[in-house]
């Protein structure tokens, strides 16, 4: 009779039945969809499809000792970023760089400074007419204070070198930090809390009486969860390409990967789910654990907005977060059109932390 025993009917058994009880729980539908989709449609609505800052950098050759050049660099609403010149180019094209400034001296002529601008197509135009203004209001004031009765001191170039791009949206960045959101909370709270009810409503010791073995018990539990946050994953990112523009670089191949990532960050997330799970003593301890986990991470980890935003001193520490990693082996696939092999580093770190997170895992998991 033992010999006829299906283990992975079993198994496929358990995982039908938690999957049920997954979509009948408000809380975890509400975690896993409800929540990720407010923050798209709230990014998606009020962003205007624009980008994410006004980045401006100086082209190579800008002359830096004029008396223009600091005030430019000063104003308020631009940020200067500092990249080698390839860096620069590849962002401009990708619209995550308003424009590159020139400043170059007119050789004894009037004005003494011509300042242009080098943008792309994917650049908003408004971006560029708010840049173009900022500019020669800069200049007016110089002009006001310093020359009064003299000619203006610089002229700003009305035409505008472009080059190709590709449109960079709110979106784009958003949608992928919002997907490693839900990844995040269901991996680490939704394992928790089942596991921790499992063990207290004696349920995983009612298993025990059956022939099924503890490991497919566990793989049975897990499936069903994997199963349900990749269907929050496809509606994620199907509402986000439909309604909102979300780029696929390459379709449908682009989609897969993106699953594909999604299935791995869950498997790592859900360790730590594991370990809360296994520590916690009551109920009402593993929100405060669990948050331990997860709180750094969305904030920290470019959910949001770029780690390039935050102190230089914290940068390093926000590269050591997996969801970090995962975010942005997301985004390079989505929209720099990099595949699962490109992503190499990021998927090492991620295994990396699949690989601690289950050692603990195993050490201070408990059936009873």
């Amino acid at each position: 009779m033992s010999g006829s025993y299906s283990q992975f009917k079993a198994m496929l058994a358990v995982a039908k039945a938690s999957l049920i009880a997954i979509f009948r729980s408000p809380s975890a539908v509400a975690f896993s969809f409800a929540f990720p989709l407010v923050f798209i449609l709230v990014f998606g609505f009020f962003t205007g499809g624009g980008n994410i800052s006004l980045r401006v950098a100086f082209a190579t050759g800008t002359d830096t000792g004029s008396h223009i050049y600091p005030v430019i660099r000063q104003l308020p609403g631009l940020r200067i970023i500092d990249k080698p010149v390839e860096q620069l180019n590849e962002d401009l094209e990708k619209g995550r760089l308003t424009a590159i400034i020139s400043l170059r001296k007119n050789d004894g002529e009037i004005p003494e400074y011509f300042i242009s601008l080098k943008s792309s197509e994917a650049v908003n135009e408004q971006n560029l007419n708010v840049l173009r203004s900022m500019l020669t209001a800069a200049i007016e004031q110089m002009d006001r204070q310093k020359y009064p009765r003299s000619p203006t001191v610089a002229v700003v170039n009305n035409t505008v070198e472009k080059i190709p791009g590709r449109t960079y949206r709110s979106i784009d960045f958003i949608l992928p930090g919002q997907l490693g959101f839900s990844l995040l909370s269901a991996g680490v709270f939704g394992v928790a809390f089942l596991f921790f009810s499992l063990r207290q409503t004696l349920v995983l010791k009612r298993f025990f009486a059956t022939p099924i073995s503890r490991t497919f018990i566990v793989l049975g539990e897990g499936l069903s969860r994997v199963t349900f946050q990749l269907i929050t994953a496809v509606v994620i990112l199907l509402v986000g390409y439909y309604f909102f523009h979300f780029t696929l670089v390459h379709g449908w191949i682009t989609f897969m990967e993106l699953l594909v990532l999604s299935f791995i960050g869950l498997v790592v997330f859900m360790s730590f789910g594991f370990i809360v799970s296994g520590i916690a003593k009551s109920e009402s301890v593993i929100p405060p654990l669990a948050n331990l986990v997860t709180l750094p991470q969305f904030l920290l980890a470019g959910t949001f907005f770029p780690i390039d935003n935050f102190p230089s001193w914290l940068r390093p520490f926000c590269k050591l977060l997996p969801l970090t990693h995962l975010n942005d082996a997301m985004r390079d696939v989505a929209f720099e059109g990099a595949h699962l092999p490109d992503c190499g580093k990021q998927l090492v770190i991620l295994a990396v932390w699949a690989v601690i997170g289950y050692t603990l895992a195993v050490k201070v998991f408990k059936w009873e």
